[in-house]
């Protein structure tokens, strides 16, 4: 009898702990994904996972090898401010009216709800640490910058070392501000002294608060943004002696129009030696891998807290970057391929693809895609389309182009603002500058992925075939025409 009674006992624990399991199981179901929504300002496509062998970057290549990493993802418009407003409100330049770094997008959109926004209605928290909207770098690290209030339930702006030890960066331009030149700190100290290292601190903290709750959030790096500021180990992981400048044919600039070149880099590398290029890039290299480092720390964090078969990852830099392609191009506020193309990658738990993904994507299809993937309701006139497909098959027929604009200031080069608006096929980059009264590049990718061979420069009878056909689809999503709007030509 008493055997009977032990193994009925024994029977009941085993269901109530098999239906406490397939409640949890039920409820974890259940729940909605959190959003960790990764942002790194001006960084390139210096990454392992991009193909890059330079770079030392673990952490966010396990990210891309876990994921569905996009090596052909293009932005809206090379500049801080224009590119980070287009993706928060999954609406393209034109529609917004932002081109430069002092207009707000709800200048032009005052009741645009913006992506943080959506999972705010659907009941998620949302916040922000360091730098997802514009910030005027570095001189407003601590502040909330150029921001938008009501996308966040909370915002977080630590302030570190890098901010204080501002009198010991070596600025290759001294006229220029150090945000702005070529300028680094091989600093002293450990990474959470630095403000992208407290800004990685914070977001953990956030995660640990508010775990048993969906959340969305926002974790912005300022670096490698100039100035180049990262631990000395960082630096000595790339010794000058092992760094080479990019590749360009003699003559690479004789057949592309003066409006390509940026306002603010119109001399090839700001007629700086080599030696002096090299440590820049060192500099430039030593921060993308601290950055890897911080985004390592994220990662074992949501492993540690039991967040990332439930937490979508995102991780997304701002646009592309120069470091002296072209002869002589550093920064961004290009249409070439390193200004428009920039880092994506999406890790999604519930979607069954991952690897690297060769469709053309943009940075408007970002909104979409997260509403989508975490089953909220977004709002009417996004101008971007879920990338969802491709996270389950990165290989999936998709059909897809980019189209990239940066508008340039009149002043000694150009005798009025010139837009210029640049399409991305699978094989083709088409640009004009001012509708082509100020010039037009064409440069087919599969020949001539260094884009040195300008196509549009005596065309034959297929490339005027070509540019006829691109055309119409580019004009359809960018106008090319000057803005009406206000636009302070010292911000462009």
């Amino acid at each position: 009898m008493k055997s009977c009674h032990a193994f009925l006992l024994l029977i009941t624990l085993v269901c109530v702990s098999a239906n406490e399991l397939l409640a949890k199981k039920t409820s974890e179901q259940k729940r909605p994904p959190n959003v960790l929504f990764i942002a790194v300002d001006d960084l390139a496509c210096t990454l392992g996972c991009y193909g890059d062998l330079i770079a030392k970057t673990p952490n966010i290549d396990r990210l891309a090898a876990s994921g569905v990493c996009f090596l052909r993802a293009y932005n809206q418009l090379p500049l801080c401010n224009p590119t980070r407003a287009s993706i928060m409100t999954g609406l393209r330049p034109d529609t917004i009216k932002v081109y430069d770094l002092d207009r707000h997008f709800r200048d032009e959109v005052p009741d645009v709800v913006t992506l943080p926004q959506a999972f705010q209605n659907a009941g998620y928290f949302a916040a922000r640490v360091g730098k997802i909207y514009h910030y005027n770098v570095p001189a407003a690290i601590g502040t909330d910058g150029f921001d938008d209030p009501p996308s966040w339930n909370q915002t977080v702006n630590p302030k570190g070392r890098d901010k204080a030890e501002e009198a010991l960066i070596y600025n290759a331009e001294p006229h220029r501000k150090i945000s702005g030149a070529l300028s680094w700190l091989a600093a002293e100290g450990e990474d959470t002294e630095q403000t992208d290292g407290m800004i990685a601190s914070e977001a953990i903290k956030l995660m640990q608060e508010r775990q048993k709750e969906p959340f969305f959030l926002g974790v912005g790096f300022f670096r490698p943004h100039t100035p180049y500021v990262a631990p000395k180990k960082y630096f000595d992981m790339y010794p000058v002696e092992t760094l080479r400048l990019p590749f360009a044919p003699q003559g690479d600039r004789d057949d592309i129009p003066t409006a390509a070149f940026a306002h603010n880099c119109p001399v090839p590398n700001y007629n700086l030696d080599e030696a002096t290029l090299l440590k820049a890039t060192q500099a430039y290299y030593a921060c993308v891998s601290f950055i890897d480092a911080q985004v390592g720390r994220l990662l074992n964090a949501l492993d540690a807290l039991e967040l990332t078969d439930n937490t979508i990852v995102v991780f997304w830099s701002d646009h592309g970057y120069h470091l002296g392609e072209h002869n002589g191009v550093w920064q961004k506020r290009t249409l070439f391929e390193q200004g428009a193309r920039a880092p994506l990658i999406i890790r999604n738990p519930s979607s069954k693809g991952s690897g690297p993904c060769q469709r053309i994507v943009e940075f408007v299809d970002l909104y979409p895609t997260l509403t989508e993937l975490a089953g909220i309701q977004s709002p009417e006139g996004l101008e971007g389309r879920s990338l969802s497909p491709l996270l389950n098959d990165p290989l999936s027929d998709w059909e897809g182009y980019a189209i990239t604009q940066v508008l340039r200031p009149a002043d000694d080069r150009l005798p009025e603002q010139v837009m210029g608006c640049s399409i991305r096929t699978e094989r083709y980059r088409f640009t004009e500058w001012g509708e082509g009264k100020y010039g037009s590049e064409l440069y087919d990718h599969h020949a001539d992925p260094g884009e040195f061979n300008n196509l549009a420069i005596q065309p034959d009878v297929q490339s005027k075939t070509i540019m006829e056909k691109l055309r119409p689809l580019l004009r359809a999503r960018a106008s090319g025409k000057t803005p009406k709007v206000p636009v302070n030509p010292e911000r462009l």
